[in-house]
């Protein structure tokens, strides 16, 4: 979730397991990525958070063991944490990287998890997961959430302001699923289809700041929603590390149909265009200039919470600089550019810029008038050599004075 302010970082834990990529494997995965000399991780030269602790508090004969050669990969951050959303919260993120044939001819493969507890309302358990078989004939994804969550909502469109924010509490269950099949051999363009779910339930506007009608009353606010849908996907990945992803593209476009035949409130569709875009500046350093544009456009009348929103993306990191949920509207235009940059040779402490700007529609007119835009800077530390796992810690600053620190395990996108 998208967390702003004062964050403590209280442990890092991780378990090195399997090596890493080579050159081969690069090759036959991503032939249309190999052009140029492919991008190869030499995790022997690098260092991680676990190395510097061994060198802090282990023997010399302990530092110099040669790790095993394990199947997994296990990263995880647990911290403490302020928002103003939700006050104090414990957070516990994590991930597990590994393959799944042994002779490593497919993508990594991630399952990620989030357990977090505040001292307000906020509970939220997440797990979502991207698996490639062999040779990446398929990829199965998924997301699954249940959350008890306190949000403001500043009303409908990107001319909001800070002061028309009204607190909602709400209930959420999420199940998205979706099964990939590659449609062309020795290609990385996918076919996909599954089944998305969102209801919420328990809606309270808790406090009318200023005693008027929201855009939420007038949308038509409910105690209870339901949105599902079967979902389209067309995909094309050269990425070999969704985690921290050195060079490549990811294009996906997504429609999903939302029909009342399957328990959803109203038949209405959903649209969602997410194009990234990896560039290695250097084949003498891991630099890497990134690009990521996102659309999501709607059509019918979707419940309110399920509206394109700041922060509603898959990983919760549209709009660094602007708290989850700052701005809504039918439809959204997003675009993001960050430069990452290695700060120390061994790879343990990096750096990056960026700079972002949303436009949401207006309401009721639903057209786009407003931009926000957004930037700011963050550094990274490496938690996990093998699987190339960063710890992200940003400050972003956007318009009306809106600003805090993010925080992340892997890159934001």
């Amino acid at each position: 979730m998208k967390t702003t302010g004062l964050i403590l970082i209280a442990l890092f834990y991780s378990l090195n397991g399997y090596t890493q990529l080579d050159t081969l494997r690069l090759k036959k995965l991503n032939p249309d990525s190999v052009k140029t000399k492919p991008t190869v991780i030499d995790s022997s030269k690098q260092k991680d958070v676990e190395d510097l602790l061994l060198k802090i508090f282990s023997n010399s004969k302990t530092i110099n063991k040669k790790p095993t050669d394990k199947k997994l990969n296990i990263s995880i951050v647990p911290f403490v944490g302020y928002s103003l959303t939700t006050g104090i919260a414990a957070d516990l993120p994590g991930n597990v990287a590994f393959f799944t044939s042994p002779n490593h001819d497919e993508n990594i493969s991630v399952i990620q998890g989030d357990l977090s507890y505040d001292i307000k309302t906020q509970k939220i358990f997440v797990s979502r997961s991207e698996i490639w078989t062999n040779k990446n004939h398929f990829k199965l994804t998924s997301d699954i959430r249940w959350m008890q969550f306190p949000e403001n909502t500043y009303g409908i469109g990107t001319a909001t302001k800070p002061n028309d924010a009204d607190p909602l509490v709400f209930n959420w269950v999420k199940v998205y699923a979706t099964v990939y099949k590659k449609i062309v051999p020795r290609s990385n363009y996918f076919f996909g289809l599954g089944y998305n779910l969102d209801y919420h339930y328990n809606i309270k506007q808790t406090v009318n700041v200023n005693k008027t009608i929201t855009d939420f009353d007038t949308y038509g606010g409910a105690a209870k929603t339901t949105s599902s849908g079967l979902n389209l996907n067309f995909l094309y990945d050269t990425r070999a590390n969704g985690i921290n992803p050195l060079q490549g593209t990811y294009a996906n476009v997504g429609i999903t149909q939302n029909l009342s035949i399957l328990g959803s409130n109203s038949n209405w569709e959903s649209i969602q265009l997410d194009f990234r875009k990896y560039l290695k500046v250097s084949r003498y350093s891991n630099n890497v200039l990134a690009i990521w544009a996102f659309v999501w456009l709607t059509k019918g009348n979707p419940p309110y919470l399920d509206l394109p929103y700041t922060g509603g993306d898959t990983f919760n990191n549209t709009g660094r600089g602007y708290i989850q949920g700052r701005f809504t509207g039918k439809n959204m235009l997003y675009i993001e550019t960050e430069y990452r940059f290695g700060i120390l040779k061994n790879g343990l402490l990096g750096g990056v810029v960026f700079t972002n700007a949303e436009s949401l529609t207006e309401y009721p007119s639903n057209s786009f008038k407003y931009v926000a835009p957004a930037a700011g800077a963050g550094i990274r530390i490496k938690i996990n050599k093998h699987s190339n796992t960063n710890v992200a810690i940003d400050y972003g600053y956007g318009i009306y004075h809106s600003h805090g620190l993010f925080v992340n395990l892997g890159e934001v996108f």
